[in-house]
């Protein structure tokens, strides 16, 4: 995660003033935007939306792009004056994502069901997932459209996937990105989600911490040799 120092000289960079709304869009049906809007909300901006389908949902709505280059519009914008801090969201540390399925409540993994499973890996050092998390992938909240399903939807198929309404309910993936999305998912099932930053890749790279392996949450735990 970036520091709070660095994510205010950029969002000032943006423009972004106290006491504005924002609105984060992306090409990725919100699955960047989603990290962003995190983010802001984290580091103390109250309201902060993303853009339901993203640009292609704008331009399929008949609206214009515009179109430029960005450096030199970055350089006539008027600077932001917005004071950011950080850690107004919940978080899990390292230690807290492992005994949170036992002992706390559900955690879900974001990411594609073959890297839950550690039969492909292709960014981390290890493949699998957090012993007892539940694969979730993210890309089953997104209708064709790449919008997010209704909330009532996304409850039925949380609950489906075992999120019990009075626990709590974690979220990784690979790097913290699509997690987030997760968490808007969550957040539109009515659920208050708590965010894992770290994600798999953080956790991949502890050869102590056990890798379960497999289509089940416990599946074959081991640890690196």
């Amino acid at each position: 995660m970036p520091t709070a120092e660095a994510l205010q000289a950029a969002a000032r960079g943006w423009g972004l003033r106290d006491g504005r709304a924002v609105v984060v869009a992306d090409a990725l049906n919100g699955l960047s935007a989603a990290r962003a809007w995190w983010l802001l909300r984290d580091a103390g901006v109250e309201s902060v939306r993303v853009l339901d389908g993203g640009l292609r949902a704008w331009t399929e709505s008949g609206r214009a792009l515009e179109t430029g280059d960005a450096a030199e519009a970055a350089a006539a914008r008027e600077p932001g004056d917005v004071v950011l801090t950080s850690g107004r969201l919940p978080v899990l540390t390292i230690d807290e994502a492992a005994d949170y399925p036992a002992v706390v409540g559900t955690l879900l993994d974001a990411r594609a069901g073959e890297r839950y499973r550690g039969e492909v890996e292709p960014i981390d050092p290890r493949a699998g997932h957090i012993p007892g998390a539940i694969s979730a992938p993210v890309a089953d909240s997104l209708g064709d459209d790449g919008r997010f399903l209704h909330g009532d939807v996304l409850r039925e198929r949380f609950e489906a996937l075992g999120v019990n309404a009075d626990a709590p309910v974690g979220a990784y993936c690979g790097s913290g990105v699509t997690a987030a999305a997760q968490a808007i998912a969550l957040t539109l099932a009515g659920y208050q989600p708590v965010l894992y930053p770290g994600s798999w890749s953080a956790w991949s790279n502890h050869p102590d911490r056990p890798v379960a392996t497999g289509a089940s949450p416990d599946g074959a735990a081991t640890t690196a040799a």
